[in-house]
């Protein structure tokens, strides 16, 4: 009764966003990173036409579920077609935090992994009859947006990136000279997950490399401030913030609007 009392909570919260209209479809989309095969979900507009940017959309650390795939409508609401990445394989969640932080783990310490995996929902996407290339963004949740970052820093020729909520460090932060877009990072200045040095740490390496850079940090926000799933109770350290999760993902839309012109 309370995981449902969750998803209910997570999709009144998603909705509020923006809910999509009613010619927005989807669509479970089977593709490979070398042997693994993986399962994403598309979600466009059919009632538009012509090609339109697109977005690359990456789950947090439990495996691509719900959250990402709302997302994904909401941004196909707003002229986007948009795809929910696959990260870990299909069939391939995690079933509570323990295995969780194994996946993660597994991938954050494997870059090349990660970023072959992250390549692999791009080039699917860019791919799309429906879909500009020139104009593809990427944007993640937590580990999601770690990964996001990852992606732009392995060259990929994204529009531009959005983190939320993601951690910022990397192992060699000379591989930003590689990022080709621009870079929008919406951070809970309260989040003690990713703390002020590395957040400075972060900040040097854009600079360092030249990057059209930017940070939005939310006054009073934890980690996971866009997801209801993560409860209300801050001294946990991660928590749903409704006001920051409002102001980032507008945000985000008027991010978008610049890049993709």
């Amino acid at each position: 009764m309370q995981s449902r009392k969750i998803c209910r909570t997570m999709a009144l919260a998603v909705a509020a966003a923006g809910p999509a209209p009613a010619a927005v479809k989807t669509e479970v989309v089977e593709y490979k990173d070398g042997e693994q095969l993986c399962e994403g979900f598309l979600a466009w507009d059919d009632a538009a036409s012509g090609k339109r940017p697109g977005v690359v959309v990456v789950h947090e650390w439990m495996g691509l579920g719900d959250y990402a795939k709302e997302r994904a409508k909401q941004l196909a609401g707003l002229g986007y077609v948009a795809f929910a990445a696959d990260i870990y394989g299909k069939g391939i969640r995690a079933k509570d935090a323990k295995e969780a932080g194994a996946l993660a783990g597994k991938y954050k310490g494997d870059l090349p992994l990660l970023r072959s995996r992250a390549r692999a929902a791009f080039d699917t996407l860019a791919k799309n009859p429906k879909v500009d290339a020139s104009r593809v963004f990427a944007i993640g949740y937590c580990f999601g947006g770690t990964t996001a970052l990852e992606l732009a820093r392995s060259g990929a020729p994204l529009a531009g990136v959005v983190s939320f909520h993601g951690g910022l460090s990397t192992k060699d932060p000379a591989d930003a000279k590689n990022v080709k877009g621009r870079v929008l990072v919406l951070h809970g200045a309260a989040d003690p997950y990713v703390p002020a040095a590395e957040v400075a740490a972060f900040q040097k390496e854009m600079d360092d490399a030249k990057v059209d850079w930017q940070m939005v940090l939310y006054a009073g926000a934890v980690h996971s401030f866009t997801n209801p799933g993560a409860g209300s109770d801050p001294s946990k350290g991660a928590a749903y913030d409704a006001r920051a999760d409002r102001r980032s993902w507008e945000a985000m839309k008027a991010f978008f609007v610049e890049g993709a012109k």
